[in-house]
């Protein structure tokens, strides 16, 4: 199983960064996060996903191409 914690400023893009990995086979876990950035002055959002895949995990792999 690999692990992906999409994070992005609070608009449709993340929504869709979301969508996109849910369409490719990952699945959410736990719930999302949103937080106020004050430095930047904008809501900030996170959320986990998981994958399972038939190969062993390896630190060099681009998680967002398996």
């Amino acid at each position: 199983m690999i692990y992906r914690l999409l994070t992005g400023d609070d608009t449709s893009e993340f929504c869709h960064k979301v969508s996109d990995a849910l369409g490719k086979g990952w699945e959410l876990h736990g719930s999302p996060a949103y937080a106020f950035d004050a430095a930047n002055g904008v809501m900030r959002c996170a959320q986990a996903v998981t994958k399972v895949i038939a190969k062993p995990y390896e630190p060099g792999m681009k998680l967002g191409q398996q």
